[in-house]
């Protein structure tokens, strides 16, 4: 594992995850259901993506709705709230990445003292109880919690819901062995079709673009 120092949403952190997969964007290339690669179109406009974000050297403006920005502010205040319910001191890192860099994690929090990270959301409350009344991980977010196992090597992961209010859910998130197998399956198919489309458009261009030498932190 490495780490990088950054703070999370800066241009250096959006640069460290150009033109990689990372744990919060698996379900483009994995079904969380089933830990089938995905085929068609979704992975391919992924890669696509991807692609573009390694030309350019940062990643593609994205849009940012009223309740995400809502859901940043409030991770402000659930930090310090799940370290009082829980007990523990919550390490903020910056970018995750494999010793590789082939793959990447962003992950809401460390725990200081053990191996394990915390993966905070801050949804809409419909949201919220319908993961509090299920009781356990839900299912669009588990595959993101192994991702971040993936990279550290941890054996688990929390995962906490957090809506002001309503009581807050937290579950603990174990490592599953066959999601390592699909998540490194994904990767090293994602890896070599990216160094494929990336030398096709070197070629294309009559060799790299220029910013591009320095751009690719890896």
């Amino acid at each position: 594992m490495r780490s990088h120092d950054c703070k999370q949403g800066t241009d250096e952190w959006l640069q460290l995850r150009a033109g990689i997969p990372t744990a919060s964007e698996l379900d483009n290339l994995i079904a969380p259901a089933t830990l089938k690669l995905r085929s068609g179109d979704g992975p391919h406009t992924y890669l696509l993506r991807k692609l573009a974000e390694r030309w350019l050297g940062g990643t593609l403006a994205s849009f940012r709705s009223g309740e995400m920005e809502q859901g940043s502010l409030l991770e402000e205040e659930a930090i310090p709230f799940f370290e009082l319910r829980i007990g523990v001191d919550i390490d903020r890192p910056g970018f995750l990445s494999t010793d590789d860099g082939r793959f990447g994690c962003s992950p809401d929090g460390l725990i200081v003292g053990r191996d394990m990270g915390i993966e905070i959301k801050c949804p809409q409350p419909t949201n919220h109880l319908r993961w509090l009344l299920e009781d356990e991980c839900p299912n669009e977010h588990w595959l993101q919690c192994q991702g971040g196992m993936f990279v550290t090597g941890y054996r688990s992961w929390y995962f906490a819901s957090y809506c002001r209010d309503f009581p807050k859910l937290v579950r603990v998130v174990e490592r599953d062995d066959d999601a390592m197998d699909a998540i490194a399956e994904a990767v090293a198919s994602f890896t070599e079709k990216i160094e494929a489309a990336h030398a096709s458009l070197v070629q294309a261009n009559g060799g790299p673009r220029v910013e591009e030498l320095d751009d690719h932190p890896f």
